[in-house]
């Protein structure tokens, strides 16, 4: 059994058993808790769930997004990678430039209706295609704002200058490693309001100690199950690609949740989840010698080892 997997089936265990009732933004309500932490050996194996399958092509291709600084979705399209797609669709949904059927209120919709559904299936595909094919609507209805990517490595100053947060923190990890200023954050108050999503994972610190990078994460808003999968996976991945730049091997990676909650409409699923028995862990493999971490590509990185039980569906809330 894995003691980093069943830190995060304990949670889960005890938002179904103690979360209290909140509404949120989606309409969706949850159950929720607040003020948790899990904190995962990387030396014991790679974090990736085992009980129910997490695709880790979309993880690597989202990160490696973010890395790049990149904030539209055309790059995750040609990896396809959807996983930011109805946000952007939303965006263009509301637009005068839309002249499809009406898509507010999808996700309920597209739950409680098969005929909508279709509809919304249809006109998504239509506007992925878009996206890939014509460079001028990706530029304009791809585009999500000053998410992450930007936020990471062009944060934006009231000088009109740009911040590196990701680089130079890589420089700091490799020249100052007793440093206690090795954070980025995604949190940009000014820009917040123009974002397709404000950034759930809002801050994260790097500590170096005997050889060893540690990482910590602040994720004020936690989707247990479908979310924090992903979140868990994707530190644990910056942190593996972090240490290597810097001639480190890896620690720890602490995972400190605000408001953790499941949505009432994963509940049967988490409760599912909770009826399996954790499996051996994966691990990364990383091969891009000689070049930077932000150069590497998808194809870089590989996983070993993962024989997780079958995946469990569960609709977004957006």
């Amino acid at each position: 059994m894995s003691s980093s997997e069943q830190q995060y089936l304990d949670l889960l265990s005890d938002i179904l058993d103690t979360g209290d009732e909140k509404s949120d933004r989606t309409g969706t309500g949850t159950l929720s808790t607040f003020g948790n932490q899990m904190k995962f050996n990387l030396k014991e194996g790679f974090p990736l769930l085992t009980t129910k399958h997490v695709p880790f092509r979309l993880i690597k291709s989202e990160l490696l997004w973010f890395m790049k600084g990149d904030t539209n979705i055309r790059y995750l399209l040609t990896h396809n990678n959807n996983i930011w797609n109805e946000w952007a669709f939303q965006r263009f949904v509301h637009s005068e430039d839309y002249d499809g059927p009406d898509m507010t209120d999808f996700g309920r919709r597209a739950l409680e209706d098969d005929a909508f559904r279709e509809r919304y299936e249809q006109e998504m595909a239509k506007f992925k295609q878009r996206i890939l094919n014509d460079e001028a609507f990706a530029a304009q209805y791809g585009e999500l704002g000053s998410i992450y990517g930007q936020q990471w490595r062009a944060w934006k100053t009231s000088r009109g200058e740009a911040i590196d947060q990701l680089g130079q923190v890589i420089e700091m990890i490799k020249h100052n490693p007793d440093s206690r200023r090795l954070l980025v954050s995604a949190w940009n108050p000014e820009d917040v309001p123009a974002m397709a999503l404000p950034p759930c994972h809002t801050l994260f610190q790097f500590y170096v100690a005997n050889g060893k990078l540690s990482c910590q994460l602040y994720q004020r808003s936690a989707d247990m199950f479908l979310g924090v999968p992903f979140n868990i996976a994707s530190y644990a991945l910056l942190t593996q690609l972090i240490a290597r730049e810097c001639d480190l091997d890896v620690g720890t990676l602490v995972h400190t949740l605000g408001d953790a909650h499941i949505y009432q409409n994963h509940i049967e699923q988490a409760r599912t989840q909770l009826t399996r028995e954790p499996l051996t862990l994966p691990a990364i493999s990383i091969h891009h010698p000689g070049r930077s971490i932000f150069d590497v590509e998808v194809d870089d990185i590989t996983l070993e080892g993962y024989h997780p039980h079958p995946a469990i569906r569960a609709p977004i809330a957006v």
